[in-house]
């Protein structure tokens, strides 16, 4: 049985990006034409966010 695919489109370049069945909001995908990083922020409808940004832990 072929998994079920959702589509969205990277909010950058407009690329298609195709997601499984089993995504999960914030999960982080990065999409095949920019390479941007981008999180899932909604399945139903399938909403693609830019990814936020790694900050640094200074230990405070």
């Amino acid at each position: 049985m072929q998994e079920t695919l959702i589509a969205s489109a990277c909010p950058e370049c407009d690329a298609e990006i195709s997601l499984g069945q089993d995504v999960r909001v914030s999960e982080i995908v990065e999409c095949p034409e920019c390479r941007l990083e981008l999180e899932i922020a909604s399945v139903e409808p399938p909403q693609l966010i830019l990814a936020p940004e790694v900050e640094e832990d200074w230990g405070e």
